[in-house]
């Protein structure tokens, strides 16, 4: 295929953040006399957008559903924060690199289900900014992963046909968003706590280092 845009998730994919949002919701749900299992956690956050794990967590916890969507997220950002202390970094070095290095030739966007700041506050940290057309959050398009719908909005902001589009994934949601959206997709398939079904991807790779344009064909 010919490679005209690419495009990256971000957590999990450029960021190891999924477990410590995981950790994070777990925390702020026994702070409210909520309790979920971690492993519950897991599928709940997992490659999926913010609007469907509020929808789930408050479905799951109706004495939540008077928290607003927004208040949440806000409320969850500091213990994610907290979470964030206890680790040396959540940087993927190789991941960043590779974006920062297709930027040069070609469109790059992001597109995450997670809130559109949390996402541009990422991309600041990677010390991206200048490397990223647009960033597309949970905000911009429903409905979430697994669902094609934000992977094909970023297509037709670019103007490039979803067929000359490749994907940066590592969950089965995102593999299969990006597949339903006609788009070749690179699986990344990190050691996990959540392993991850990528078998649908067009090609799987354990450290993006190893991505090469010219692996396209």
């Amino acid at each position: 295929m010919t490679a005209r845009a690419f495009v990256f998730d971000l957590d999990g994919t450029l960021i190891d953040s999924e477990m410590l949002w995981v950790d994070a919701m777990v925390a702020y749900l026994a702070d409210r006399q909520c309790i979920c299992p971690r492993e519950e956690m897991m599928a709940i956050v997992f490659g999926r957008s913010w609007f469907d794990i509020h929808r789930d967590i408050t479905t799951r916890f109706p004495a939540l559903a008077r928290v607003p969507r927004q208040q949440m997220a806000e409320d969850l950002r500091d213990y994610y924060v907290e979470q964030c202390t206890k680790t040396d970094g959540i940087i993927i070095p190789s991941s960043v690199a590779l974006l920062k290095t297709l930027a040069k030739d070609y469109p790059v966007i992001v597109v995450s289900g997670s809130p559109r700041d949390d996402v541009a506050e990422a991309v600041k940290m990677m010390g991206a900014e200048s490397s990223v057309r647009f960033v597309l959050g949970a905000e911009d398009y429903s409905p979430g992963k697994p669902s094609p719908a934000g992977f094909l909005l970023g297509a037709k902001m670019l103007g490039i046909a979803p067929e000359h589009c490749v994907v940066f994934e590592d969950s089965w949601a995102g593999v299969t968003s990006a597949k339903a959206a006609g788009m070749f997709c690179v699986a990344l398939s990190r050691q996990s706590e959540n392993p991850q079904d990528l078998s649908a991807a067009d090609l799987i790779l354990t450290d993006l280092a190893d991505f090469t344009v010219d692996a396209l064909g």
